[in-house]
């Protein structure tokens, strides 16, 4: 990637993030910004092998789906590559599916090298790493980052233990072999006990298995039900996160035969994976 390409990465992931609500370093809650900012966020437990996100442009809408099985740590890092792909690339290309390989940066195509650039540059950017170390790691410049600080890296970006180690050898802030030490580390001593131990937040190393499904989602599945798009049971499971049933929304339905349910679901992708 360009360096001249990277900077304009640079620019528009600040440009999302001064929008956005800040601890002192990191961003507070990015599914809630997610939201606040225009974007139709659908969060579903699809399951640990299904894919881990897309993006999609409906209409006038850009919808970004996240796999909430995965660790929370790891939804998040795919929240933020979905975004960038929403940012970087919706001109061009309608959608982008995302699993393992194109998160975990294994993937050879540019625009999701670019996706997970933003990602890093949104979650971790370099003023604000720099600062954390100067005034939360004491006498970092001699004694350099233990695992315990990694943590500390963790809880306060909200990133995962990986994601802070590729970001802190990009940034240039420790080496190959620092970065190998400290992974052993991590094996040996266990995120969730390092975590635990320097206060920060557990949650980041369990998946979340959040659901939420933005209200006007109704009408896309009813519409898809009456089109003979999905089955009844996917329909029932759908209402069921907002608390309703199918009489809720009977005058909204139209007949159709049992016969009529052996389609899959759409919309959503596959709950039933």
């Amino acid at each position: 990637m360009l360096d001249s390409r990277k900077r304009e990465i640079r620019i528009k992931a600040d440009s999302f993030r001064v929008k956005c609500k800040i601890s002192r370093y990191g961003i507070i809650d990015l599914f809630k910004e997610c939201e606040r900012l225009g974007y139709k966020l659908l969060r579903y437990p699809l399951g640990e092998n299904a894919d881990l996100g897309f993006t999609v442009k409906r209409d006038n809408d850009i919808v970004i789906f996240t796999n909430s099985c995965s660790r929370l740590s790891r939804e998040i890092f795919t929240l933020a590559h979905e975004i960038g792909h929403a940012i970087l690339h919706l001109a061009d290309t309608d959608s982008f599916i995302d699993d393992h390989v194109t998160i975990n940066g294994r993937s050879t195509d540019i625009k999701e090298q670019e996706a997970n650039y933003f990602a890093a540059c949104l979650l971790m950017p370099s003023d604000d790493v720099g600062r954390f170390l100067d005034l939360e790691i004491q006498n970092f410049p001699e004694k350099g980052l233990s695992a315990m600080d990694i943590a500390r890296i963790m809880s306060e970006f909200s990133v995962s233990f990986d994601m802070a180690l590729n970001r802190l050898e990009s940034l240039g802030i420790i080496d190959s072999n620092q970065k190998l030490r400290l992974d052993n580390e991590k094996t040996e001593k266990r995120v969730g006990n390092l975590l635990r131990s320097v206060g920060g937040n557990a949650r980041l190393n369990v998946p979340g298995n959040g659901i939420d499904i933005p209200y006007e989602y109704i009408d896309y599945v009813i519409y898809n039900y009456n089109h003979n798009a999905i089955p009844k049971e996917t329909l029932e499971r759908v209402l069921a996160c907002y608390q309703l049933s199918i009489e809720d929304i009977s005058d909204k339905l139209i007949e159709r035969s049992d016969d009529d349910d052996d389609e899959l679901d759409d919309l959503i992708g596959g709950l039933d994976d």
